[in-house]
């Protein structure tokens, strides 16, 4: 990545958590010191590493967790429309993950187990507010709602795995996701 800053467009990269725990973004920030030439040649738009809450146009977004509410579903749309490149990162956002665990059953049982039978809960009462998004019947993965380019599996996928989605951009092919950019423990 020898590139001239100063005349170079950098890439911008987009990255969100949906239904999900995380893992997927700290395992990008498993790039570790090789962060440091991307600084150069991209530019974070809305991320939580950015804390910018609205997506910008960008090359490549990049959403791990699956589709538990309507607020997920909206996310999801809005980072289609937004972004050239879409990636599935992660088993939650390519089968639902742990998260679809509770698609055995219904919302409401779910609702009813966390704030009404819960352990520890108190003053039981299943939270009814406006702000709050409606949950989906299932969780459901992020191509249910949007198409999806190109998929990063693993439960995280490693860093070398980002590394390669952002190189492909860079250099303009296709991204060579091989075995051993793949994740499953």
């Amino acid at each position: 990545m020898s590139t001239d800053a100063a005349s170079t467009v950098k890439v911008k990269v987009a990255t969100c958590s949906l239904a999900g725990c995380f893992g997927c973004h700290m395992s990008f920030l498993d790039i570790d010191e090789r962060i440091i030439p991307l600084i150069d040649v991209i530019q974070f738009d809305r991320s939580p590493l950015t804390d910018i809450k609205i997506i910008g146009d960008c090359d490549i977004g990049l959403i791990e967790g699956g589709l538990c509410n309507e607020e997920n579903v909206h996310v999801a749309q809005q980072f289609r429309q937004h972004c050239k490149i879409l990636v599935a990162v992660g088993a939650c956002a390519i089968n639902g993950g742990v998260p679809a665990l509770r698609n055995r059953y219904s919302a409401q049982e779910c609702l009813e187990e966390s704030y009404l039978h819960g352990l520890g809960v108190v003053d039981a009462q299943i939270p009814n507010d406006a702000e709050l998004p409606a949950l989906l019947p299932k969780v459901v993965p992020l191509q249910s709602a949007v198409h999806v380019d190109y998929f990063l599996p693993g439960c995280p996928p490693p860093a070398d795995a980002f590394m390669e989605i952002i190189n492909a951009v860079l250099q303009k092919r296709e991204p060579q996701l091989d075995y051993a950019t793949r994740r499953f423990d």
